[in-house]
């Protein structure tokens, strides 16, 4: 039915309103060596959440713009990429030495790397998809290149893995798929996507993703949603997001867009939402669009210095990947070992105030990349800042490191400061969090 690039969905039926078919199982997180699962939340090897924040980038249709790509993905904000394969049965095949580069690159950009196989894509209704085993069979075959990358690799098995059409296999065929690479060794976060194109519609992985995550050995499973016309309201995106994360499902949005062929997908609470919820989503896409929804590119003509509307919405819009996303601990080396502690120190003029802020790490390492996050007390505004890049909403404030202060050393600190104004009193925030951990207030 579709390339991805030139997508377009077929008519497609409402959603009924039915709850999921079992409470998702009860499991006690084990020691994990990568990303891994526990009540219901990604978290990476050090423990810590991570939610995905990022884009798709179309690889394997593009291999020589992919270097520049990772770059400029990483420099606008990004977390994450979802990276295109082949498996060598619709589109040239990425072999071993080229998954081996590209994992390279992400490492090397500091970015979360999604790595899914697209010649699955619309299978039983798109006559030159295959199925979700011959995906398995591709990653066996290049797992030389992801052993020992569990904490930098997210292995998405099968890009939209059913159609329009016969899309009720796919329980079985997303349990034998996790079966068979488990069996094979593979101790990755595992990522499946829904069918109906990736939506959904007919709610079969929403109604049995409980019983497909307990199939799982380890419990590693996370599952995928497309929002695209589909989800053009945004009472359907809360409800569908909101029954996974009540149910303690692991969740993303692994694409979406702003606009679409089959509909008008609702942005704005995909974003607001996921923010909310704490869930992950990642864009559909980079650039190269074509076929008619040129529309889906964020760079034009992989110009990073030429965003779209859709760039321009998803980096720096509210809600968006600059204001939310959050470096994966093991880049950032994670929260200081043995504590922090955070001085703010107050100089109040009313309408208007200074901040001097000092992160002492008491931990006996080095912290290399740092994000403190807090939350003013009143209707305080940051106006600039010195040291870090601060950025707000609402309450809820962040100061991320700029290239001097990227260090604090152990038994050292590191120091900056903001100037804000406000209509009432200020005070000093309540507690504070650096790399996703509490620090003690000086």
């Amino acid at each position: 039915m579709r390339r991805k690039l030139a997508t377009a969905a077929g008519a497609l039926l409402a959603m009924a309103a039915t709850l999921f078919a079992a409470p998702a199982p009860a499991h006690a997180a084990e020691t994990a060596s990568g990303f891994h699962v526990s009540e219901g939340r990604l978290l990476d090897a050090g423990g810590n959440d991570f939610v995905l924040r990022g884009v798709n980038h179309a690889h394997t249709w593009y291999p020589t713009r992919t270097t520049q790509a990772l770059k400029d993905i990483k420099a606008l904000g990004a977390n994450s990429v979802r990276v295109v394969l082949s498996t060598g049965d619709q589109w040239t095949r990425n072999d071993a030495a080229d998954v081996a580069d590209i994992v390279a690159q992400c490492k090397a950009n500091r970015l979360v790397c999604v790595l899914e196989a697209h010649d699955t894509t619309g299978y039983g209704e798109a006559g030159a998809a295959v199925p979700l085993s011959r995906a398995v069979d591709y990653w066996i075959d290049v797992q030389a290149a992801l052993k020992g990358q569990e904490k930098y690799v997210i292995l998405n098995i099968g890009n939209e893995p059913y159609g329009n059409s016969g899309y009720s296999a796919w329980t079985s065929g997303t349990t034998d798929a996790i079966k068979r690479l488990r069996a094979a060794g593979f101790d990755h976060t595992l990522m499946v996507d829904a069918p109906n194109w990736g939506q959904d519609w007919s709610f079969t992985m929403r109604d049995n993703a409980a019983g497909v995550f307990a199939a799982d050995p380890d419990r590693n499973t996370v599952f995928s949603i497309h929002m695209y016309g589909v989800f053009d309201t945004a009472t359907e995106v809360r409800d569908y997001l909101n029954r996974f994360v009540t149910n303690k499902l692991p969740i993303v949005v692994g694409e979406f867009g702003d606009a679409h062929s089959d509909g008008n997908p609702d942005e704005d609470a995909i974003m607001a939402t996921a923010e909310q919820l704490d869930v992950g989503y990642m864009g559909w896409s980079w650039s190269g669009n074509g076929g008619g929804v040129e529309y889906l590119d964020m760079a034009v003509g992989f110009n990073a210095s030429q965003l779209s509307p859709w760039g321009q919405r998803i980096f720096n819009g509210a809600d968006g990947i600059k204001q939310t996303a959050r470096e994966a601990g093991v880049f950032t080396g994670g929260p200081a070992a043995g504590g922090c502690q955070v001085t703010y120190r107050l100089s109040d003029w009313g309408s208007s105030f200074n901040a001097d802020v000092t992160i002492r790490n008491t931990g006996t390492a080095a912290v290399k990349g740092w994000q403190l996050d807090f939350a003013f007390p009143g209707d305080q505004r940051v106006n600039s800042a010195w040291n870090a890049k601060v950025v707000q909403q609402g309450a809820q404030v962040r100061a991320t490191h700029e290239p001097w202060t990227e260090t604090v050393p152990a038994g050292g600190s590191v120091s900056f400061g903001l100037n804000g104004s406000s209509n009432g009193a200020n005070g000093i925030p309540a507690a504070f969090t650096l790399n996703g951990a509490p620090c003690g207030k000086a």
